[in-house]
């Protein structure tokens, strides 16, 4: 079977944010997705291994933060590929709470919906959490919502490997085989093939530990990519 027929289907990118006993936590989806209009009902996946998951479970409640076009990498970095039990991903993000105590991201968002858990599903790896509406409004509805489609061939992102999206890179058809990557001085730049950012030797990685001036070959094997957590092998040469 071909996985990326996969990609055919129609999804937008979303925040979807939770908190118990002052515990905020949130993840990036693809899969949220209005179910009911009489009472309005929300329906998001999360998978059973994300902090995220225990934290709805217990609430019964979620938001869920439509993210724009022009979301940045760092905030899908954040939320996206980074783990709440590492950091805490609110610290400097813009956000407000409900009345019921839900965190709500409005960064880099359009739009915003509250919602009380009135059923779960358990489908396997994922949990499917269905909400009724509480309140909702835009944050700038003079933005484009960000959608999966435009996010992968525009922006070059890839899901993570919690993501029911999620497709291994050795599953994937590839059209033409990567470029050999060329011989490489201390000056040269690099990319990461997950979320875009670009590792300057000029300025290095100084939350890391990494001194400006520092090659990339000479950066340690356990070093990781500071906004989405890619391994060092995910990276290839920049020549932008």
């Amino acid at each position: 079977m071909n996985l990326t027929t996969f990609y055919t289907l129609s999804y937008g990118l979303y925040i979807i944010s939770a908190q118990i006993k002052k515990k905020k936590n949130g993840y990036v989806a693809n899969t949220a997705f209005q179910v009911t209009a009489e009472p309005s009902q929300l329906a998001v996946s999360c998978n059973k291994d994300n902090l995220s998951a225990k934290v709805i479970a217990e609430s019964g409640f979620f938001s869920v933060s439509v993210l724009n076009q022009d979301a940045s990498k760092e905030i899908i970095g954040r939320f996206g590929y980074k783990s709440g039990n590492d950091i805490d991903k609110f610290e400097n993000t813009q956000h407000f709470e409900t009345p019921e105590g839900i965190p709500v991201v409005t960064e880099d968002c359009v739009a915003w919906f509250s919602c009380k858990v009135v059923k779960t599903v358990d489908v396997g790896t994922h949990l499917l959490f269905i909400g009724e509406v509480l309140d909702g409004n835009f944050i700038d509805e003079k933005k484009i919502p960000l959608t999966y489609d435009y996010y992968r061939k525009a922006r070059h992102g890839k899901s993570p490997k919690n993501a029911p999206t999620y497709i291994k890179p050795s599953d994937e058809k590839v059209s033409e085989p990567r470029e050999q990557k060329p011989e490489t001085t201390s000056g040269q730049k690099w990319i990461c093939l997950v979320c875009d950012h670009i590792y300057d030797p000029a300025e290095g990685d100084p939350e890391a530990g990494v001194a400006p001036g520092t090659p990339f070959e000479a950066l340690p094997d356990n070093w990781v990519c500071p906004v989405c957590g890619a391994e060092k092998a995910d990276f290839e040469p920049y020549n932008g």
